[in-house]
This record gives C-alpha cells, structure tokens and sequence, in this order.
C-alpha cells in the first residue's frame, strides 16, 4: 500500500521550477491529445476534492508569475477545453508546451496548497482498503467520488464504455497522483508523468 508521506519545505521558488521543467524532455506531438486530457483531469480532481475554482487557479498563476501565460478566465477555460474529451469545441485550441507548463505549476502549487487535505483522503483510502471496505463509505471520499463522476459526466464526452466503477477509479488513481504531485519536486514528477503516460497511451 502507498504510505502516506511526510511533507517537507520546498525551498524551489516559481523561476526555479519552470527552469527544471524547462531541462526536461518536451512532448512529441502525438503526446499532445493525451497530455491535455491528462492536465484537465488533475485540474477536475483538485476541483472535486477541495472545492476550488477558477479563481484559486488565476490566483495561483498570478503568485508564480505566469500571468502572461494564464491572464484571466477566458484563457483558463480556453486551454482546459483543449482537452479532446471535452464537450463542445468553441474554446478548443492547441496547448504548446509553455501553457503546459504553467499549467503543471498551477496544479502542484494547488496541490501542496490542500495537501493535509489530500493526505487525509488518501489515508481514508488506505484504511478502507486494510478493512476491505469501500471507499464511498468514507464520507470524504464518498463526496470526492460523487462530485468528480458528476462533474466528468457534465463536461466530457458521453461515451457509454465508461462505468461508473471506472470513474471511481480514476478518481482515486487521480487522488493519489495528487499526493504526489504536492511533495518537494511535484512539478518534475507530474511533468514526466504526463510524457511517460502519453507514450503509453
């Protein structure tokens, strides 16, 4: 089982995180479609679990200086429907790797912003599962479920193949990735995640 971790300061400033992602590889452009689904689904988690919104997010890149990259709500919500499973295609536009980017910071900044929060669900999830329990029974996960099968079914794509068992796991997959991703060098995990999942995909 994954063991809740221990956080610890992260000293690495805004410039010297976009400078470590700027040293790693870039995506090919057969990665593009899967990393901004990818992107879009931390963001969706982050959302469903915490509660934040579009303003937390703009917050969030005014503090890492990535103003010029995400300025306002409209570029917000332009970049997140780049994302090839969202419904409609008015705002969908091509993610070049800077928007990326900003967007890996803006994630894991939000992350270690909420991550008590995010560690006490994935301990609940770890606790479930050593009592062969469900996870919705546990009241923060069951809302976390809830909110994200709802809010994924009103944004994406109906697409009759996914169950419900399916967006579960997803969420939980996404829940835990998020722990990770709010430790010391979560940029550099989320952004080599993104690249080695593409591949797969």
């Amino acid at each position: 089982m994954l063991k809740v971790m221990h956080s610890a300061a992260n000293s690495a400033n805004p410039n010297s995180q976009w400078e470590d992602l700027t040293q790693l590889s870039a995506p090919n452009t057969v990665q593009w479609d899967n990393i901004k689904t990818q992107l879009d689904l931390a963001l969706l988690a982050l959302e469903t679990l915490t509660g934040i919104g579009s303003e937390a997010m703009l917050s969030a890149a005014i503090l890492l200086n990535l103003e010029s990259k995400v300025p306002d709500r409209v570029a917000l919500w332009r970049l997140r429907q780049s994302n090839p499973l969202r419904k409609g295609t008015g705002g969908r536009k091509k993610l070049d790797v800077e928007e990326a980017r900003s967007l890996v910071l803006i994630i894991c900044y939000l992350a270690k912003e909420d991550q008590e929060l995010i560690r006490r669900a994935v301990g609940l999830l770890e606790q479930m599962a050593e009592q062969e329990r469900e996870p919705h029974q546990a009241a923060l996960l069951g809302d976390y479920i809830d909110a994200f099968c709802n809010t994924y079914q009103e944004r994406m794509e109906s697409d009759e193949q996914i169950s419900t068992d399916a967006l579960t796991h997803l969420a939980l997959k996404l829940l835990v990735d998020l722990l990770f991703y709010s430790s010391p060098g979560g940029h550099r995990r989320l952004w080599l995640a993104l690249i080695d999942r593409s591949t797969q995909f």
